[in-house]
């Protein structure tokens, strides 16, 4: 789940700086900016799941395979650098993705609901969350169905460190 950033974060100087020095403390870091994007669709969402993250508690996220298709942007991949921006739309973590998975909403499983560290950590509890979620979000027409397919995606974060 994410959300859109009203501003271009390709221009934005925070962004831009983050990234510089993200690549002065990493010098292997790519000199490409990787994509830039906030969790949920609210300010107040943004910052929760970040917090989860910046905790170590939420290491894996989901989105509509739709929302990318209708959106027309690319599909994440093991490797992918992503700047995560805060409610405010500041930059405040570097993730790594680990790992991808395409499967049906009603295939997700427990343990995947649990890496995305909300709620109780159940199965029940993320499809509750998530349905409702893309119920009113979703950014395709095609909305929500149970068997839609879902981009099941673990990362490591890479800054700041633990």
């Amino acid at each position: 789940m994410s959300l859109s950033d009203p501003v271009n974060p390709a221009v934005d100087p925070a962004v831009t700086a983050f990234w510089a020095e993200r690549r002065v403390q990493n010098p292997s870091l790519p000199d490409a900016l990787p994509e830039v994007w906030a969790f949920g669709a609210t300010p107040e969402h943004a910052d929760a799941l970040l917090a989860l993250v910046l905790a170590g508690t939420k290491t894996g996220t989901a989105s509509a395979l739709w929302d990318y298709e209708h959106a027309g942007d690319p599909i994440p991949e093991v490797g992918d650098l992503s700047i995560i921006l805060d409610g405010a739309g500041q930059p405040r973590a570097l993730l790594e993705t680990t790992a991808i998975d395409i499967v049906p909403f009603d295939e997700v499983d427990a343990e995947h609901a649990a890496s995305e560290g909300e709620g109780d950590l159940t199965l029940e509890y993320w499809r509750t969350a998530h349905e409702r979620y893309w119920r009113a979000h979703a950014e395709s027409p095609r909305g929500f169905e149970p068997d839609m397919p879902v981009i099941c995606e673990r990362f490591r974060l890479l800054f700041p460190a633990a």
